[in-house]
């Protein structure tokens, strides 16, 4: 691939001019060659910029959607290779390609998508090698060979949507014969400027198709809030627009949070997809160059003959947990949480799928170890933190979000959010035993800590986001007190990685009692600090409070939050730290009341106003769609089911629940089941079980305890 040459219409306009309609259309591609020989092997590799879908003979080259997967497209550019053989044949034969913008040719600027430095038109390269029984090989390459038209999508932006003219869709042009005369001759493109390779990640697929659950006036419900889109079936009179709005709620105010950035850029859509009728008997439309977040359709101008489906789209990824228990609410928050970790995978852990559709790396953080119980995400991990690699800056600095096209490196970071460059491989590593991701960070992880060091302030990291999202912006713990102890946690991941991986973990022994000791000082007698749950919650969850001082310090955060009326005062971060600290004191019906309150902020609040996924702020304005909250199915799995990673290995310890009468839990071969007291517990491998008074090692098999 890397001597193949990239190609686009040459009749394009100049990106660099703001004329959003032209420059927003996707663009055809195709060529025709015969093959005379008997084929053995063919093997497709394609990279399409931003996105691409590849036909060869009128027929789909993959199942895979949303492809090519979002990079730094000037740091690497990742191309897919398919096994195209049962697709052509002796003869003649034609390959089609329609090229979308994707996050390449984007022009908001919000995010500085529209200053991006590899910001270009659509565009592609392609390399079919195909070996014949004979023994000779045939490699068919984009170049000025190839024939290109405009595309039938004259708008597609992966945040907003697409727009789409069903009479200027070229039918079979896939297909040999096809007539391509008013075609013009491709041109050679510039290269993106990364580096071309090919990875081992799960691709985006359409997973579930949902069918409307009601519908009024032409607003379709569909149940539940995921990703994907509407994919419709219709007839309608040529030239006849069927608009199709995608909203995550019928709540006035959050419909406009929702399109607020796109109102802002005063754009052409605003999650919204539009299709054009061609006139023909029926017609089947649904946008192959974005994505939305969603639970209804509205239709506009919607014909007699209309049928709507909506259809799932998220990466791939297997499913390895499963928990259920006698306690409706937690199902449903456990759903919930699954559901929004599974919409928010598009290639990379993203925020939401509606607004933004970004990496944040705090969002991934807090999300990472529920994830790892649910999902086998080792490899969609291992590519993101390639990514990592390609966004850190020589100073050690990392954005917020990742990729980026330029945002994030001085707003929206800090040791909060780019510790995941530090602890998710941590993490990963005590979830799956795997070191790889680990040691491939390493250098960057070191680059970093140095970063840290430099902007910290005698070992006080005073700089970078906080607890974000607090149900009160005006009792938000300070910003320092957090930043200091990821400051911290960082030093002892990075002796415990160093241990590993067999580096000298020294230095990281040695700093981490700096920053521990300059947080004690900083803040352990400053009462205007004390009157946060977040900064308890903090202490606790970091280990920065002395063996003899935890009782003490768990029962203070009780104390504010019963006399908050069972309410948490934190946002994500320190909500995150109270499911640990809370239960590990003895707390957990504590935990239980605050987080079945039927008041906000509360997750029972969520579900009590109908969220099927995770919602961003506690108040239910702004994303209805967010991970960043998942620390509870974490906590569903580790205290309520048992399943815990320690650096002893495996251990099996659930907390008993009074008012909960079964539980059933498992993760990969891992299963615990209790019914009352009994619980009977299924592992693969030598693990530690503590269960009532029993606290022993136990082989490989199923053991029945009693609490």
């Amino acid at each position: 691939m890397n001597n193949t040459k990239w190609i686009t219409m040459a009749s394009l306009p100049v990106p660099m001019y703001p004329d959003f309609e032209k420059m927003c259309i996707s663009i055809y591609a195709r060529k025709s060659f015969d093959i005379s020989k008997d084929i053995q092997q063919a093997e497709l590799s394609v990279c399409a910029l931003g996105l691409g879908v590849c036909t060869i003979n009128g027929q789909k080259v993959t199942e895979d959607v949303l492809t090519t997967p979002y990079t730094q497209y000037d740091k690497r550019v990742i191309y897919q290779t398919y096994d195209v053989t049962g697709l052509l044949k002796k003869g003649e034969n034609a390959i089609g390609i329609h090229i979308g913008n994707g996050f390449y040719n984007d022009n908001m600027n919000i995010w500085h998508d529209n200053m991006a430095p590899w910001k270009d038109n659509p565009k592609v390269a392609a390399k079919l090698v195909i070996r014949c029984r004979s023994g000779e090989e045939l490699c068919i390459k984009t170049d000025k060979s190839w024939k290109c038209a405009p595309g039938s999508s004259l708008y597609n932006h992966m945040r907003q949507g697409e727009w789409c003219d069903a009479s200027l869709r070229k039918f079979g042009f896939d297909m040999p014969g096809y007539d391509d005369s008013d075609w013009e001759m491709a041109c050679t493109a510039r290269e993106p400027g990364g580096v071309l390779l090919t990875t081992d990640m799960p691709p985006i697929r359409i997973i579930r198709t949902l069918k409307p659950v009601s519908v009024q006036n032409s607003l379709y419900d569909f149940g539940e809030n995921t990703s994907g889109w509407a994919c419709i079936t219709l007839s309608g009179q040529k030239g006849q627009e069927v608009r199709l709005q995608y909203l995550e709620t019928l709540d006035e105010d959050s419909q406009k949070q929702v399109q607020g950035f796109c109102i802002r850029e005063n754009r052409l859509l605003k999650q919204e997809d539009v299709f054009v009728c061609s006139g023909r008997e029926k017609e089947e439309f649904h946008p192959s160059f974005c994505y939305h977040g969603f639970r209804y359709v509205q239709v506009t101008n919607q014909p007699e003959n209309f049928e709507i489906v909506a259809q799932v789209v998220h990466t791939d990824l297997e499913i390895i947990g499963s928990f259920s228990c006698s306690d409706t609410f937690l199902n449903k928050v456990h759903e919930a949480s699954v559901r929004a970790s599974l919409t928010n995978y598009h290639g990379i852990p993203t925020d939401c799928p509606t607004r933004e559709q970004n990496g944040w790396t705090g969002d991934a953080l807090c999300s990472c170890e529920q994830m790892l119980l649910n999902f086998n995400v080792y490899k969609a991990y291992n590519k993101w933190f390639d990514d990592f690699k390609d966004a850190q800056r020589p100073s050690g600095q990392l954005p917020g979000i990742i990729p980026t096209a330029g945002f994030g490196y001085n707003w929206g970071s800090g040791p909060a959010w780019d510790s995941a460059l530090v602890l998710m491989p941590w993490y990963i590593y005590m979830a799956t035993g795997k070191t790889d991701i680990m040691a491939k960070m390493w250098e960057n992880m070191m680059l970093y800590m140095h970063y840290l060091e430099r902007m910290s302030t005698d070992y006080i990291a005073d700089f970078g986001l906080g607890d974000y999202l607090s149900p009160d912006k005006d009792f938000r713990c300070p910003f320092e007190v957090t930043s200091t102890a990821f400051f911290y946690y960082d030093c002892v991941i990075m002796s415990k990685i160093a241990g590993v991986i067999g580096k000298d973990s020294t230095q990281w022994i040695e700093k981490a009692e700096l920053v521990r000791n300059a947080w004690r000082k900083a803040y352990m007698e400053r009462e205007d600090v004390h009157v946060y749950q977040t900064y308890y919650a903090c202490g606790l969850y970091f280990g920065l409070f002395n063996e003899d001082e935890k009782a003490e310090m768990a029962e203070k955060l009780v104390t504010l939050i019963q006399k908050n009326d069972y309410k948490s005062t934190a946002g994500m971060l320190g909500m995150k730290w109270m499911f640990s600290t809370l239960t590990d004191a003895g707390y957990a019906d504590v935990l239980y009341k605050m987080i079945s309150n039927p008041e906000k902020p509360s997750f029972a609040y969520w579900i009590n106003n109908g969220a099927t996924t995770l919602c961003e702020g506690w108040s239910m304005k702004n994303s209805q769609n967010h991970h960043l909250h998942s620390e509870i199915d974490h906590w569903l799995y580790r205290y309520v089911g048992g399943i815990r990673f320690t650096e002893e290995g495996l251990a099996i310890a659930p907390v008993y629940l009074d008012w909960i009468d079964e539980v059933k839990v498992s993760h990969r071969d891992i299963s615990v089941v209790r019914k009352g007291k009994e619980v009977t517990v299924t592992v693969p491998c030598r693990a530690r079980v503590i269960i009532g008074s029993e606290n022993r090692e136990v082989g490989e098999g199923t053991y029945t305890f009693k609490f």
